[in-house]
Order: structure tokens, then C-alpha cells, then sequence
């Protein structure tokens, strides 16, 4: 294959330019795709079979509604010559020298690092694609070679730690416009600045703050109180190693959070802005009366966070600044319930209409005789514009959870399907005492906990606990931690709910429980007092 790039970015131009709007890129990307390939007359199901064919093919997937300056950039036959030569000799791998190279170039172009490392992760994956295992030998020294690509490339645009999240926050992701028109707006107005986005729980803060990600290359953390992932300590090390990774940050490895920021202002090109996004603010646990992970007082210009939470009182922001810009964004603000319904309506519909492998949706609704448009409408007003409710109850609907139950025997709001959890975690049954103690424990400590540990807090049979644990296991969250499984509630906010049942509170005031070292497990995170803990020494003797 002999195509000219310069023919490439032309057509991307023409066909998919970057002023398409943010809905139309989601919803329709592939079919831009498709059409670039036809003006180009190549083939969109058959994959290229060389590195000419790699290059041009990979352009067009990642170039699609990039700006001008993006393309122009990766045209140029001096890049592509470095990617070929790289791609012929070390098998996909591009070695340090190349490397620098290509990072000298897109610093001189003002382009973000961030941008060639997307681009070669699509190169990569249609690499992947085009090789035939039936052809000759050196395919498969190919495929070998391509499993060692250097480390520092194969860092995705954001953590491993946060793929899956991303990924399924944003598989369905819609609407939300009104948010970003606004952080686009903040963006434009100030040089450096804090955004909030706050809302309650359920309001989709998790899928916008992912979506945020991918929009804008940004920076990221999670905080996940059910995952024990909300401390100031485990924020800045995986920041800081984001940021060293993205913009090769040297003698970097101590640094505080001012101090990457500095050097990364200074690495950026004119005119590029850094976005760093932090969800979930309110699940941070740390002591104290400073600002919420250490975040800074201030900021070097061209910085930009976007951080999500919870609603708050004033005396709970914990987010002091010094002359940086500052804006809040309250999804529960009267001013955007039309936008939020609009937004849920759409979700449903999507839902419906968009996703193969909940085909299920669409027979309930026709075996009821129910109209699509009335069933979005009716959804809708039970949701309360809570994603999370959709997010539980429409799944649940397509599985069958449902079927003897019409439309208005649904659960009503979020604390009804909550309700509905209740009620199948048998706390009605004769062993709704050993239960409730059980699931105290789960909800106090709010961390992953093992089984072992539940057991000898709560004066139990391991076996017992385990038991229960295995019939609790889709309200959980199991995870592996030093070969072991931990176990934690799938979500803050049903452990918010599960909180205020009166046979916990209940629980919570009787001597079934060994509270003393329940509150060991909630305010330590020293991986030695964890391992006394395990092992049942106690750290004081």
C-alpha cells in the first residue's frame, strides 16, 4: 500500500473535522471511520498487510475529529519515518533514542506527549489485527517482539488501576453537555483554576469524571473508600507517577504535589492546558483540617482540576486557595433538572435501542404491550434522574429479575432497590442476628475486609462467615489482596443505607462486636498492623 499521508489527514479533514459536536464523535465515530476509508478506497473490514498499509490505517482511527495541528504533525514523513523505522526493527517497539526523537518533534509542534502515545497505542492494536498467524515466520517473531514493547510506552493515557472503572463508566456514557460546556467555558476564562462538579449519590459524578478523562487526556484518581483507595498518600503516588510517565519528568520520584506541578508547567507547550481529574472527594479518608489530599493552595498556570463530591457544608469543603479561580457546578441545582432528565431520557433510550447484550429490555417491554417513548418517560420519573438507579434496575430488567412485575411495581427511586436488597439479604430469617452483626462489621470498617478477620471480630465460625459472604456476593465487592479474597460493600451509597437500618444500629450498641479492633481496622493503613491484625498478635504486647 502507497498512500500519502498528506492524502490521509485531507480526508479526515473533509469527513471527520474536530468542530463535529462532542455527541455526534460519541455516538457515530466508527461511522465516520468507515467513511474516511471509502473516499481513500480501502477496504474498512479488511485489515492492511504491511506497515505502509498499519500506519495509514491507524491515522485514520486515531485522527478522526483531531484538530488540524494534530494531524498536520503526524503527516509529516519525517515522523512516520521514525515510526517505521522503529516499528520494522524492534517489532512495534520504539527504543530510547527514536523515542526522544519523537518527543523533541511534538514539543516543537506544541503537541501533548499524550497524543503520540495515543497513536501508538491504535498503531499498535491494528498491528495486532493485520498479522495472520498462517503466514511466514517472520509474523511471528512480529508477534514475539510486539509483546516486549518498552514499558514507557505501553503506559496507557490513563492507569491500569483505573481502566476497568473507566471503561465501564463511559461504555454507555450520555448527555452531560451542559457540564462540559461549562468546564470548557472555565477553561477559556482562566489561566489556572479548581472546577467542582456536586451532586447526590447516583448522579452519574463517577461517569462524568471518566468521561472528563478521556475528553480531555487528563490526569486522574478514583477514590474508592470500598477498594481502600482514598488516602492523600496513595493519591500523590499514583499522580506522581502519571505525570513522570506522561512528560518524562527527571529526579521526580519524591517530589511533592507543587513541585510536579512546576516541573510539568514548564515541560508544557504554549497554549496546553493540564486537566487533572479527582473523583469522589468525599470518600477521602484523612484526618486533620487541611485540604482534601494535600491538594495545593495554588496552582502554576495552564493546571486546571476538575474534582467531583458529594453535596457539603462549608466546614467539611477542606479546599483552601490562594488567588485561584474557583467554580462549583451543583447537578442538583434547579437550574439543571431539565438537562438531567434530558440526560436520564437519553441513557434509557440508549439502553434500549444500543446495546445487543440487553436484548432482554426490549422483550419485557414488548410482552407488557408497553411503548417505548412511555416506558423511557415512566423510568425516568422513578429514577429521579439517578443514573444509578438505571444503571442497577435496567440490567436488571434485561436478566429477567423483573418479569412477573409491570411497570409500576418497579422499585421507586434508589432507596427502593436498595430496599429490595434488603429484603434478599434475609435479614427477616431466624439468622438475621448473626446476619446483621456480619454485615455491621462490613459497613463500619468500610474497607476491604478478609474473612478471617469478620470472623474473629464478630466471635463467629470462619466457615459460617463464609458462607454468608458467598450468598452476599452480589451486594460485595470480593477483591484479592496477598492471595487472599477481601471483601467490601459495592458502593458507598448503599452502605450509607444499609447504615440507618435500625438492626444495625442496633447492633452497633451491643457486645457482639469487638469494636476496638474494628476501629484498629478502620483508621490504620500500615501494612505491618494489618498483618498483626491477620495473624491475631496484638501490636501492644
Amino acid at each position: 500500500m502507497n498512500i500519502d499521508p498528506v492524502s490521509v489527514v485531507n480526508a479526515i479533514k473533509a469527513v471527520a473535522p474536530a468542530t463535529v459536536s462532542f455527541g455526534i464523535q460519541q455516538a457515530q465515530r466508527n461511522e465516520y471511520i468507515i467513511k474516511i476509508l471509502k473516499s481513500l478506497n480501502l477496504d474498512s473490514i479488511q485489515s492492511p498487510k504491511d506497515f505502509e498499509g498499519v500506519y495509514v490505517y491507524a491515522l485514520v482511527e486515531y485522527g478522526v475529529f483531531k484538530a488540524d495541528y494534530i494531524l498536520n504533525f503526524f503527516r509529516n514523513k519525517e515522523i512516520k519515518k521514525a515510526f517505521v523505522k522503529a516499528f520494522a526493527v524492534k517489532a512495534l517497539a520504539i527504543n530510547n533514542e527514536e523515542w526522544n526523537t519523537l518527543k523533541d518533534e511534538a514539543q516543537k509542534a506544541k503537541i501533548d506527549l499524550a497524543e503520540v502515545q495515543e497513536f501508538h497505542q491504535v498503531f499498535v492494536s491494528v498491528a495486532k489485527r493485520s498479522i495472520n498467524p498462517g503466514e511466514v515466520i517472520t509474523n511471528v517473531q512480529l508477534q514475539e517482539r510486539l509483546n516486549k514493547s518498552p514499558q514507557s510506552l505501553e503506559q496507557s493515557l490513563y492507569p491500569d488501576e483505573f481502566k476497568a472503572l473507566i471503561e465501564e463508566k463511559t461504555k454507555v456514557f450520555c448527555g452531560r453537555k451542559f457540564v462540559f460546556d461549562e468546564f470548557d467555558d472555565f477553561l477559556k476564562r482562566h489561566r489556572k483554576g479548581y472546577f467542582t462538579v456536586i451532586g447526590d449519590a447516583g448522579m452519574g459524578k463517577s461517569a462524568i469524571a471518566a468521561q472528563s478523562v478521556l475528553k480531555y487526556k487528563a490526569i486522574c484518581y478514583f477514590n474508592i473508600r470500598a477498594e481502600g483507595r482514598n488516602t492523600p498518600d496513595q493519591f500523590l503516588q499514583s499522580i506522581r507517577q502519571q505525570l513522570i510517565n506522561r512528560y518524562q519528568l527527571e529526579n521526580a520520584e519524591n517530589d511533592n504535589l507543587p513541585t510536579l506541578l512546576t516541573k510539568v508547567n514548564e515541560k508544557l507547550a504554549t497554549g496546553e492546558p493540564l486537566v487533572i481529574v479527582v473523583d469522589a472527594l468525599d470518600e477521602v479518608e484523612q484526618p486533620g483540617s487541611g485540604n482534601l489530599l494535600d491538594l495545593p493552595k495554588n496552582l502554576p498556570t495552564r493546571i486546571y482540576f476538575l474534582l467531583t463530591r458529594r453535596r457539603y457544608t462549608q466546614n467539611e469543603k477542606r479546599l483552601l486557595t490562594e488567588e485561584v479561580p474557583e467554580q462549583q457546578l451543583d447537578l442538583t441545582a434547579n437550574d439543571y433538572e431539565i438537562w438531567n432528565r434530558k440526560d436520564v431520557k437519553e441513557y434509557i433510550s440508549t439502553f434500549i435501542n444500543d446495546e445487543p447484550e440487553h436484548h432482554g429490555l426490549k422483550a419485557w417491554i414488548q410482552k407488557h404491550n408497553i411503548q417505548p417513548p412511555y416506558f423511557i418517560e415512566q423510568v425516568a420519573q422513578k429514577s429521579e434522574n439517578n443514573f444509578m438507579y438505571l444503571y442497577y434496575v435496567l440490567p436488571s430488567i434485561s436478566r429477567g429479575d423483573y418479569q412477573d412485575l409491570s411497570l409500576e411495581e418497579l422499585p421507586e427511586k434508589l432507596q427502593g432497590y436498595y430496599e429490595q436488597h434488603w429484603k434478599q439479604m434475609q435479614m427477616h430469617t431466624p439468622d438475621k442476628w448473626t446476619n446483621a452483626i456480619i454485615l455491621c462489621v462490613l459497613v463500619e470498617v468500610g474497607k476491604p475486609i478478609s474473612c478471617e478477620s469478620i470472623a474473629r471480630i464478630t466471635g463467629r465460625d470462619e466457615y459460617d462467615v463464609l458462607e454468608l459472604l458467598n450468598k452476599w456476593l452480589e451486594f460485595l465487592r470480593k477483591q484479592k489482596q496477598n492471595q487472599e479474597d477481601y471483601y467490601s460493600i459495592y458502593h458507598q451509597s448503599f452502605a450509607d443505607f444499609l447504615r440507618n437500618q435500625p438492626s444495625l444500629k442496633r447492633e452497633k450498641k451491643n457486645n457482639n462486636i469487638d469494636w476496638q479492633e474494628v476501629q484498629r481496622l478502620i483508621s490504620d493503613s500500615n501494612d505491618q498492623l494489618w498483618a498483626s491484625l491477620k495473624s491475631g498478635e496484638d501490636e501492644n504486647e
